[in-house]
């Protein structure tokens, strides 16, 4: 594994996604310097802020961390023209980046900056992939967490790659892998956790709690959620589309086994059939079957589409 030499310390790029943490950001820079001084003191490290088209006053707040900024440690700012999604804005970060140790996370607070130290341990272990799997978080409800179990539990139903439970957004990678997903994984469909763990190298996983947010409200919602399981389905599986060919022949020997039961009634039962409700509930479970096939094909059509078009996966506005 080779090393970047800056006064012979290993390099490393702390990528911080952002958007509208205002309330939260001030908080999180007094812990991440700390830690950098205290735990990060033998490193070269930069920390990137990526502003991901946030609405309130962040990239103030971030610019005013550049300016302010004395420490042994460089700060920069990617603020992106608008709003593109948290996966835009980790790759936006590894992108504009080329540290020997990359580290994503967000700026909530709930991914412990003091956790790092633990993960460069790792790094001279010779892992090249670090995952944080989060085992509690404070400020979970019941409702949110039983989402969270279920999203995981589609994903390994339905994904030829078997995820690990609870890997979350905060990682470390090496440059090796980085370089990786800077130059292929350009799907604009992105599920960057999941990359990191099919691409290979020698990954591991670390635990953490995550604490409750000590400012502002999450901005990952169920409907975030339920996107997020939907790109990481059809973006690693082919399985719904072989489950909607299992569904078909089901209603074909449906259908044929009701076709053969209303002849022989018709021609040997003593009365013949109704027949409405035979055919209401014909017609119900076909018509769900089918719209239940378009959705599915759809979906896919849809993020292949999407694929074709080619458009950016993000734009930057400005770099400090």
């Amino acid at each position: 594994m080779q090393e970047k030499a800056t006064d012979n310390k290993t390099s490393v790029s702390i990528i911080v996604s952002v958007f509208n943490e205002e309330e939260v950001l001030p908080a999180f820079w007094l812990d991440i310097k700390s830690t950098i001084k205290t735990d990060l003191i033998n490193y070269d490290c930069q920390v990137v802020f990526v502003n991901d088209g946030s609405s309130d006053k962040s990239q103030v707040i971030i610019d005013s961390f550049i300016h302010e900024n004395n420490d042994c440690f460089k700060v920069k700012s990617i603020e992106l023209s608008t709003n593109f999604g948290h996966e835009a804005a980790m790759i936006a970060g590894i992108d504009n980046t080329d540290d020997d140790i990359v580290i994503c996370m967000d700026a909530d607070l709930q991914h412990p900056t003091s956790t790092i130290e633990r993960m460069l341990e790792k790094y001279h272990e010779g892992y090249e992939i670090v995952l944080m799997n989060r085992t509690k978080r404070h400020d979970k409800k019941l409702f949110s967490n039983f989402f969270s179990k279920l999203f995981y539990l589609t994903i390994d139903l339905l994904s030829d790659t078997k995820f690990e439970k609870n890997a979350s957004d905060f990682f470390m990678i090496t440059k090796n892998v980085s370089s990786v997903l800077k130059n292929e994984y350009r799907e604009r469909n992105r599920f960057l956790r999941g990359y990191i763990q099919m691409i290979g190298f020698n990954i591991t996983t670390l635990e953490f709690e995550a604490p409750a947010r000590s400012a502002g409200k999450s901005s990952y919602s169920f409907k975030s959620l339920l996107k997020l399981a939907s790109t990481a389905i059809f973006a690693f599986s082919n399985k719904p589309l072989i489950i909607s060919l299992v569904f078909s022949l089901l209603f074909l020997l449906f259908s044929f086994g009701l076709m053969i039961f209303s002849l022989i009634v018709y021609f040997f039962g003593d009365t013949p059939p109704s027949g409405y409700t035979t055919l209401i509930m014909f017609q119900s479970i076909g018509f769900t079957i089918v719209c239940f096939l378009i959705t599915i094909l759809s979906i896919y059509f849809g993020k292949s589409l999407s694929e074709l078009r080619d458009r950016p996966i993000y734009l930057v506005k400005s770099i400090k």
